[in-house]
This record gives C-alpha cells, sequence and structure tokens, in this order.
C-alpha cells in the first residue's frame, strides 16, 4: 500500500511535469517560489468550535510552488495578446508538507474521572504530503500589477490536492486498546477497523481554496500571504475516527486551515 501511494505521488509529480513542459513550448513564462506558515488542523482531538483546541492542535507547513504566467510570453520576452484570461489567472502547481501534533482540550479534559485521564494522556500526530494544483484568479489586472513596484495583486484560488498520509495515535497511559488507557468511543469499530483510532498510512484527495495577495518586491520577485482552506475526503487524516452512527458530533471530515507566506521569483 505504501509502494502504491507513492508511486501515485510519483505519476502525479510527472503529469504536472508534463503539463508545464507543454507550457513551456507554448511561450508562456514561469514562476517559481518557496512558502512557509503555520497550521490549524481542525480534526476529532478536543473541541469543535473550541479556541483552545484550535490553537493547541497546530502545527507547521512548508512547501514549493510554481507559476504558469499566461500575461507574458518568455519566447518574446513580451505580454502574450491580451485577453481577459491571460490576464486575470494563473496556474499553480505545489509540492507541501505539513505536520500537526494533536491533543485533546476542552470540558471534557478538565473533570477529575478515567475518562478525563485517557483524554488527556491521549496524543497523536499527522504528517501530510500534497501535490497538486490550483487556478489562481486576480480581479485586479496581472499586468498593472507587474509594472508597479509596491503594487498588491490580491487573488483568490480553487484546486485539487492528492496527499499522503502518516498518522501516530498513543497513550502515555499505556498501548491503546484497552479499557483502561483508551477512552470508550475509540474501542468502538469504525470502517472495518477494529477501533476508531489508526496508526497507519494513507491516501486521500482534498479541495483547496485561498484568498490572499501579492507585493510587487522587485520587477522579477514578489512576495506572498494567502490563506489557506483544505478539505480532505476522509476522516481518518489525523487518525482518529469515533464511528460517525453512534458518535453523531464527530460525523464531519478533517479539514484545515493554512497562513502562508511566501517569496515568489520570476523565470526568464
Amino acid at each position: 500500500m505504501l509502494r502504491n501511494n507513492w508511486l501515485t505521488l510519483f505519476s502525479l509529480f510527472l503529469l504536472l511535469g508534463f503539463s508545464n513542459s507543454i507550457t513551456a513550448q507554448l511561450g508562456f513564462s514561469h514562476e517559481i517560489g518557496a512558502i512557509a506558515g503555520p497550521v490549524a488542523f481542525q480534526s476529532d482531538y478536543g473541541v469543535r468550535h473550541d479556541f483552545e483546541t484550535n490553537a493547541g492542535n497546530s502545527g507547521i507547513g512548508v512547501g514549493i510552488i510554481h507559476y504558469i504566467n499566461f500575461s507574458y510570453t518568455a519566447e518574446c520576452d513580451c505580454y502574450s495578446p491580451e485577453t481577459y484570461f491571460n490576464d486575470h489567472f494563473k496556474l499553480r502547481s505545489e509540492l507541501s508538507y505539513n505536520k500537526t501534533n494533536f491533543e485533546h482540550f476542552g470540558e471534557w479534559v478538565k473533570k477529575n474521572s478515567l475518562e478525563a485521564m485517557q483524554l488527556r494522556e491521549m496524543k497523536g500526530n499527522s504528517t501530510v504530503t500534497n501535490l497538486g494544483m490550483q487556478l489562481e484568479y486576480f480581479p485586479l489586472s496581472i499586468r498593472d500589477f507587474s509594472a508597479r513596484i509596491g503594487s498588491l495583486g490580491p487573488f483568490v484560488s480553487l484546486g485539487a490536492q492528492f496527499s499522503y498520509y502518516n498518522t501516530e495515535a498513543y497513550s502515555t497511559m499505556g498501548p491503546l486498546g484497552t479499557p483502561l488507557t483508551t477512552y470508550p468511543k475509540y474501542l468502538t469499530p469504525t470502517d472495518n477497523r477494529q477501533y476508531g483510532f489508526s496508526t497507519e498510512g494513507g491516501s486521500v484527495w482534498s479541495v483547496v481554496s485561498s484568498v490572499g495577495t501579492r507585493y510587487k518586491l522587485t520587477p522579477l520577485s514578489d512576495l506572498m500571504v494567502d490563506l489557506r482552506f483544505q478539505y480532505y475526503f476522509s476522516d481518518w487524516v489525523d487518525g482518529l475516527k469515533p464511528n460517525p452512527d453512534l458518535y453523531k458530533e464527530n460525523k464531519a471530515n478533517d479539514w484545515l486551515v493554512w497562513l502562508n507566506v511566501g517569496y515568489i521569483y520570476y523565470l526568464q
């Protein structure tokens, strides 16, 4: 399974490379960059809509990004034919990685009981490698933004990513899977698995949407800030999935919010 997941990621990477090769032959220009920033992972650890949970179950993400710039033609070092699409859209491909550590927070861990202790001592983490593409829309002219140092270029984006994740769930009280160490709802079978927790790897698709802006630093470089929402089509990315038929409060799939700061360089 692990081998097949990495083969899928590698195949997608080759597909992105092939796509970039085709656009290079068409003459569009390219941009490369790096991003990094904090990740707030919305998981089955803790309490939904709880500030302590959202602040505590956070991590860090890094990535490398590539843009196809339709407004500029590298072959002639000139602007491409002026169309609305060329002047307002860019295609972004990305390879990124994030890691988040998990704990249970909120009112249920503050009680003086065995169940509260089981929650307090239950820990976890998840590492996720993402590969995908987004189409970014700039409501203002990309040409005007490129021509003025100090200008802002706000954007929104929508795309999809394929991710490989690896999770770990454990307790400082001892091995999970017994009534002495494990909160009862995580002992219930879920999705044909023995328990409602998992320590394994897997693959998943996700939808990604961002809002942000660029700042024109030099003629050939930008700074970027964007806030990303990423929704996974699985509830196992964090390593927990209480049986949704019995525990309605845990029926949502995993998702995250990622605040990125990036540097982008224009290739000519």
